[in-house]
C-alpha cells in the first residue's frame, strides 16, 4: 500500500505540471472503487482551475477554485500523468484531461482507491479528514505528543504509532523502520514506554519518513510515483522484508511476527 512517502512523492511529480491549469473533461470508465466515483464528478469539475495540490496524510488534495477533491490510492493506486493520446491500459478507470495535452490517470487494480469531491469550506470536516492526528513532518508532531496520547494505553507500541489518531501517514514499513532504530519492542505497550524513548521514537519517524521521501518511496509491489518511476528505500530498509535474516546492527537473527493483522520484523537483541 502506498504509505505517506509515496503519496509525498506522487504529489511532487504531480504539482509543477498540474497547479493553474483548468480541466477540460473527466472521464469514468468505472466507478466501482471503495466508495462509487460521484456520478456528477465530469460536471463538478469541468472547468474547474487546480490551485493547488496538497498532500494530507496519505490522500492526495487537489484544491480547485470551487471545490476540493480528496484522492486515495488505496492498496494498489496510483496517479499517472500522461499525454491525451497515450493508449488507456485496463486498469485506468477515471481520466482527468487537463488544459494543453495531459491526462492524469487513476489507474488501481484493486479497486481500493477512493475519489471524493466535496466544498472548500467543508474540507476539514470531511469524514475521511476530521479525525486524522498530526503529520509527522510537521510542528504538531513530537514526543511530548506521543507520550501524552499513550497514557493508559495497553495497545503495542507499532499499533499505536499507526493509528491515524495519533499520527497520520506511518504505515505498516515505516512504523517497522522506525522502532528499530528507537530501540523499542514492536509488542511494548505504548503506555510503558517512557518520555525520553518516545522523544528518540518522534525523531526517528521524522527521519525514516524524510529519507524515504527523498529516495521517492519504497516500491514493494506496484507503487511507482507521479513520473512513472520506482522508489528506492527499499535499499535502505533495516528490518521490513528481512525476517530471518542478520541484523545489520548487532547480528541476531531478525524475528517475524504478526502485530494486528500486519508484517512485524524486529531485533529481539537491540529492541526492548
Amino acid at each position: 500500500m502506498p504509505e505517506l512517502p509515496e503519496v509525498e512523492t506522487t504529489r511532487a511529480g504531480l504539482a509543477p505540471h498540474l497547479e493553474g491549469r483548468r480541466v477540460e473533461q473527466v472521464r469514468v470508465h468505472d466507478g466501482r472503487l471503495r466508495w462509487p466515483v460521484p456520478e456528477d464528478l465530469g460536471q463538478l469539475m469541468t472547468g474547474a482551475r487546480l490551485q493547488r495540490l496538497q498532500r494530507r496524510a496519505k490522500y492526495l488534495i487537489f484544491c480547485f477554485d470551487r471545490g476540493v477533491l480528496i484522492g486515495h490510492l488505496g492498496m494498489s493506486g496510483s496517479f499517472r500523468l500522461v499525454p491525451e493520446d497515450e493508449p488507456r491500459m485496463t486498469h485506468d478507470h477515471v481520466v482527468i484531461r487537463f488544459e494543453g495535452t495531459l491526462e492524469l490517470r487513476l489507474n488501481d487494480p484493486r479497486r481500493f482507491g477512493s475519489l471524493h469531491w466535496t466544498a472548500a469550506s467543508d474540507y476539514d470536516d470531511h469524514f475521511l479528514i476530521q479525525h486524522l492526528g498530526p503529520e509527522p513532518l510537521g510542528e504538531g508532531f513530537d514526543g511530548e505528543h506521543l507520550h501524552h496520547a499513550a497514557r493508559g494505553r495497553r495497545t503495542p507500541i507499532k499499533s499505536f504509532l499507526m493509528d491515524a489518531r495519533v499520527v497520520v501517514g506511518v504505515g505498516n514499513i515505516y512504523a517497522n523502520e522506525a522502532l528499530f532504530r528507537a530501540g523499542i519492542h514492536p509488542l511494548r505497550a505504548a503506555g510503558r514506554v517512557g518520555r525520553g524513548r518516545f522523544d528518540r521514537l518522534a525523531l526517528d519517524v521524522r527521519e525514516v519518513l524524510a529519507a524515504a521521501v527523498a529516495m521517492g518511496g519504497t516500491t514493494l509491489r506496484d507503487f511507482v510515483g507521479g513520473d512513472g518511476k520506482p522508489g528506492y528505500f527499499r535499499q535502505s530498509l533495516d528490518v521490513y522484508g528481512r525476517g530471518g535474516k542478520a541484523c545489520r546492527r548487532c547480528g541476531a537473527t531478525l524475528r517475524e511476527v504478526r502485530v494486528s493483522q500486519r508484517t512485524t520484523v524486529y531485533c529481539p537483541s537491540c529492541q526492548r
